[in-house]
């Protein structure tokens, strides 16, 4: 991503940070969500934000640097940054919701094998 070597106004770049927050925070729909980060993001920045989060997923699931950066073909510095960050409140409550999600569609195919008996 290339950043501008323009400074903002330190207010008005926090003032304008606190809107894009406020602003992802109302949006309630998944494919409604894609849609926008789609529009706003380059295509390398969202698969940068997209793997930056699996990164973390796969530490809280035990995975080794090596596989991480194998399989998401990132930097060992990206995945200590990560890391780094990994235990903020905000970190493990996206985490829990995506070991919540993972756990719902696990019992939902099996729901799903056993209705078809």
């Amino acid at each position: 991503m290339r950043v501008s070597n323009n400074k903002l106004n330190i207010i008005l770049k926090n003032q304008i940070q606190k809107t894009l927050a406020q602003t992802l925070a109302e949006i309630k729909s998944g494919p409604e969500m894609d849609t926008l980060l789609k529009k706003f993001l380059t295509e390398s920045e969202y698969e940068g934000l997209a793997k930056r989060l699996a990164v973390a997923y796969w530490l809280k699931k035990g995975r080794s640097y090596t596989n991480i950066m194998n399989n998401l073909k990132v930097s060992s510095a990206t995945i200590a940054t990560v890391q780094g960050n990994i235990d903020s409140s905000e970190m493990q409550k996206v985490l829990k919701s995506l070991e919540a999600d993972e756990w719902a569609n696990q019992w939902s195919e099996k729901i799903k094998k056993l209705v078809k008996k």
